[in-house]
């Protein structure tokens, strides 16, 4: 996903009534006293206009929206030698990660350290000089934590504007393999549905007709029947909505495997996490314009499984 600096959403009946400093919270995963600040500050809208107070009720159907670039943060993330992963390429302008599953991209309320951000700073010290929030040096997207594989990182300010602005118009290249239940009808699809908060449930997205746009194109590369009806997919995305891969396919009926917040209900086959592995990024770059392509294997767990598939 898109590290967003700028987030709108429409408020879902699930909200309706909730306080706005409850909600900004929630939607963008700050603590309630960031949230408080940030409404302060003049960083949050409601129908186009400056939220006065954190103690107004929202009403189901008001767009809200939050600059995060306005966002007080405590400190800088500090540095933590301990977070694993690997280092695929690294040169004055980027630098890029294989992430194990497992590992949080960046500090949140709740979680200061142990995330992909405190261990860049251990090994690459001048990242804290890069860009932006101080709690995110270099981050310009992101992966869920229980997901697996290549993220780039910008080491400066003017390559992380480049990298963004790869990120925002599509020309960055994602592709991500994943284990789902059942048998696509085509070998290939595009999906093509509107990502938003889930009416029912503000934690998860889902498809909604209010929805921002979002388009998941994928093509079957394997299918099984033992131990049951799966399919190997690998999915590229056009769009970068929060769990995009996993909710569009949820919401054809393909479930990844491990995946118990879009998929429950469905056997996770022992996994622990969904089977969802970014295993190749596309990038210009930010120096030379040069097109750089990066793969990654498929991690140790998601392997074990796929050997024990007929």
């Amino acid at each position: 996903m898109t590290e967003r600096l700028r987030i709108e959403e429409e408020i879902p009946a699930a909200l309706g009534g909730e306080r706005l400093d409850r909600v900004v919270a929630l939607i963008a995963s700050i603590s309630r006293s960031e949230a408080a600040a940030l409404i302060t500050d003049g960083g949050v809208e409601v129908d186009g206009a400056a939220a006065p107070s954190g103690k107004d009720r929202l009403v189901t159907g008001q767009t809200i929206v939050i600059d995060l670039g306005r966002l007080r943060r405590v400190g800088p993330a500090q540095p933590d030698a301990d977070v694993p992963f690997d280092v695929v390429h690294a040169d004055e302008q980027l630098i890029v990660v294989d992430k194990p599953a497992g590992v949080v991209v960046h500090p949140a309320p709740g979680r200061p350290d142990g995330t992909l951000v405190n261990g860049l700073l251990s090994r690459f010290p001048d990242l804290a000089r890069a860009h932006g929030d101080p709690q995110r040096p270099g981050i310009v997207h992101r992966l869920d934590a229980g997901s697996s594989g290549l993220l780039v990182v910008a080491r400066t300010a003017d390559a992380a504007a480049v990298l963004s602005a790869q990120f925002r118009d599509r020309s960055a290249g994602r592709r991500y393999q994943a284990l789902v239940w059942g048998h696509p009808g085509a070998d290939q699809a595009l999906i093509d549905a509107p990502i938003g908060i889930n009416p029912n449930d503000p934690l998860r997205r889902s498809v909604v007709s209010n929805g921002k746009p979002a388009r998941t194109r994928y093509v079957v590369t394997a299918r099984f029947d033992q131990p049951g009806e799966l399919a190997e997919v690998v999915c590229t995305l056009e769009t970068g909505r929060t769990h995009q891969i996993r909710v569009h396919l949820a919401a054809v009926g393909h479930p990844i495997v491990g995946d118990q917040v879009y998929g429950h209900g469905v056997p996770a086959l022992g996994m622990a996490r969904p089977y969802l592995h970014a295993f190749e990024l596309s990038v210009n770059h930010p120096a030379t314009g040069e097109r750089m392509t990066w793969t990654s294997p498929l991690a140790d767990d998601l392997t074990a499984l796929r050997a024990t598939l007929t």
